[in-house]
């Protein structure tokens, strides 16, 4: 069972005063906050590709190049790459590198991305949102088998049989699925063997369960061992030394960015009320002290079959020694709980 952060790298607007972290600030407190995670015994850390300014981190592969020297064992994945938008060669070559710079510890995480700045601002047309991906992967894939290539698609100028480089340290260097919870992703995943990882940040976590099932469903119709299949949660919480104070540190900025997105997106008032139903045992919400955020890991184990719990912290600015002391509560404290509650469930299978 591994247990990481992931982050979007957010300089939204300080709720109190109205403050604004430059990008060039919140990208250094980010490569300090992987270097700790590092240090916790944390197993992963994801940066999240954006392209707006309430986000610092446009290009996950260089901000996690920036900490890989400074890390030893925790292993460094993009959370997610926005392939649809991305020139899968140059995402190969930039994770090639970072892989190199960590010995072996980088990863892709594939997706659509739920943000759309990056179509125009690379030349490509939202009606072609799903065609873009399904190529886009296919070109990704056959990087990641074999040194030469020969490729040709409807978006992208042809390759004939030309080498890429760097080779990534691992073989083959992993590529993930994200997923918001789609049906047609999770089985893409499922029939390509390809380890998911599912967006869980609403609504009942173990409605997911389903999915996971349908996702093993199809890799095994596609001949892939289910046993080998890995599938990770995305999921937004916080820790503090006690329940209440992680929520009541939580939830202010937490509600900024749900009420932006909101009035973007026409989703409703996003309230206390409706913050601290998320945050009940049964809800999408990790936030509490350790034991609190430990048993709902733990429950998310058994019920929906995750190999991969990633903490989503912060959804938006906050004091960075709070999120630096959520990271360290996660590595020293929850971790330890989990790691040793799923032994004991393996160990009786």
């Amino acid at each position: 069972m591994e247990i990481g952060i992931s982050t979007f790298v957010e300089t939204t607007p300080d709720v109190k005063t109205g403050d604004v972290i430059s990008h060039a600030e919140r990208l250094r407190e980010v490569v300090e906050e992987i270097i700790l995670a590092d240090q916790v015994g944390l197993d992963v850390f994801g940066v999240g590709e954006h392209h707006r300014n309430d986000f610092a981190a446009s290009s996950p592969a260089v901000v996690l190049a920036a900490a890989a020297s400074q890390t030893n064992r925790i292993r460094l994945t993009s959370a997610v790459t926005v392939l649809s938008s991305a020139d899968p060669v140059r995402v190969f070559q930039d994770f090639a590198t970072l892989d190199g710079i960590s010995n072996g510890r980088a990863e892709i995480m594939a997706g659509r991305g739920s943000f759309i700045e990056s179509f125009p601002l690379f030349g490509y047309n939202l009606n072609d949102y799903d065609e873009l991906f399904e190529e886009k992967l296919d070109l990704l894939l056959n990087l990641q088998k074999s040194e030469f290539v020969t490729w040709s698609g409807k978006h992208r100028p042809a390759i004939n049989n030309i080498g890429i480089y760097p080779r990534p340290v691992q073989d083959p260097l992993p590529i993930w699925i994200g997923s918001g919870g789609n049906r047609e992703s999770v089985v893409r995943a499922g029939l390509l063997g390809l380890p998911l990882v599912l967006a869980i940040i609403g609504g009942r976590p173990i409605q997911f369960a389903p999915l996971v099932e349908l996702y093993k469903k199809a890799a095994a119709h596609a001949g892939h061992d289910v046993n080998k299949l890995q599938v990770a949660s995305h999921s937004h919480g916080f820790i503090a030394a006690d329940t209440m104070t992680a929520a009541d540190k939580f939830f202010p900025s937490t509600q900024q960015v749900m009420n932006k997105l909101g009035k973007e997106r026409g989703w409703g008032t996003y309230d206390r009320a409706a913050f601290d139903a998320a945050r009940s045992f049964e809800g999408a919400l990790y936030v509490g002290d350790s034991k609190t955020v430990a048993e709902k890991i733990i429950h998310l184990r058994k019920n929906v079959g995750i190999t991969r719990f990633m903490l989503h912290v912060p959804v938006g600015s906050m004091p960075h020694l709070d999120v630096m002391k959520a990271i360290e509560l996660l590595g020293k404290e929850v971790a330890p709980i989990v790691r040793e509650e799923i032994a004991k469930l393996e160990a009786n299978q």
